[in-house]
């Protein structure tokens, strides 16, 4: 086989592993990547799969072993753009995207501190430090996407942060429990005091009036940035339409959240696909492509 051929099959099998990670892990975003062109396409998973294998360093028990497990990923990425690839599917797929579409190393970078930050973060003071973990790690990957698809539209990147936010403050809610069973908590500590919360009752995991009240208020922001980002729907350019898809299952989760009284121990809010069956969510994605909306 010759070099150029062998080059190719690896950089296939890194691509289909980033397919694997994010349909076995990231299943929403796996159906709205499924609308995108093939170009842009391809750059999604391998966008998403790097989202997911940072997530999942950061969720590491052990603070040390986590920061470590970051570090590597900022300098894989920073080797990216020194043009030094590391044997990592997910960076051999990152850097064939970066090379192509010269991705801004801005939005890896920010994504990266915030995981860092939060290790050793305490619980946010108020919705407004929520937000902006949001905009720093599910917002960037928006940005990207539309990087990757050739779309430089601020009427897009706008939309693209208030979804990011949506996305990014509804899958904070739903992992409470998750995140409550090893003593973290998103829920802001002003919005806790508010409503008479004490952080024990999460970590307990007990449905308290006072946890459905808090939740319900973060979820009434995020529901907000969604509002707007939809407001914009016709300033933004119709090749954007289809990254801006994630904005689906945001609103359904948001939509969930609210059917079950905000109540994150609901077995109902995991179930399917944020709430909804596998194929309904599929259905809704597919007619949101047709209609061009989100």
């Amino acid at each position: 086989m010759t070099t150029a051929a062998s080059s190719s099959t690896k950089l296939r099998n890194a691509f289909s592993y980033c397919v694997r990670q994010v349909r076995t892990n990231d299943y929403e975003n796996f159906l709205c990547i499924l609308h995108l062109p093939p170009g842009p396409r391809a750059a999604a998973f391998a966008l998403r799969a790097f989202n997911i294998e940072t997530a999942q360093a950061g969720d590491m028990k052990e603070t040390n072993l986590a920061m470590m497990r970051l570090v590597w990923w900022r300098d894989a990425v920073d080797g990216i753009y020194k043009k030094k690839t590391l044997e990592h599917p997910v960076i051999q797929a990152l850097g064939a995207v970066i090379s192509e579409n010269r991705l801004s190393k801005h939005w890896f970078t920010r994504l990266l501190e915030a995981r860092m930050t939060d290790l050793d973060s305490m619980s946010p003071l108020n919705v407004a430090e929520v937000e902006r973990y949001a905009e720093d790690t599910a917002s960037s990957l928006l940005y990207l996407t539309l990087e990757a698809s050739g779309i430089r539209n601020t009427s897009a990147d706008h939309a693209a942060s208030h979804i990011g936010k949506t996305a990014g403050m509804g899958l904070l809610l739903r992992a409470s429990p998750y995140h409550g069973a090893r003593r973290r908590s998103y829920i802001p500590l002003e919005t806790a005091a508010k409503h008479g919360l004490a952080q024990e009752e999460l970590y307990r995991g007990q449905n308290a009036e006072a946890l459905a009240n808090a939740v319900h208020e973060v979820a009434s922001v995020a529901n907000s940035h969604l509002e707007k980002a939809r407001s914009l729907a016709p300033l933004v350019p119709a090749p954007a339409l289809p990254v801006l898809l994630p904005a689906v299952p945001a609103g359904v989760l948001l939509q969930t959240l609210e059917r079950i009284n905000f109540n994150v121990f609901d077995p109902k809010l995991v179930r399917g696909v944020c709430g909804i069956s596998p194929l309904w969510m599929h259905l809704k994605l597919k007619w949101h492509a047709y209609k061009g909306t989100y």
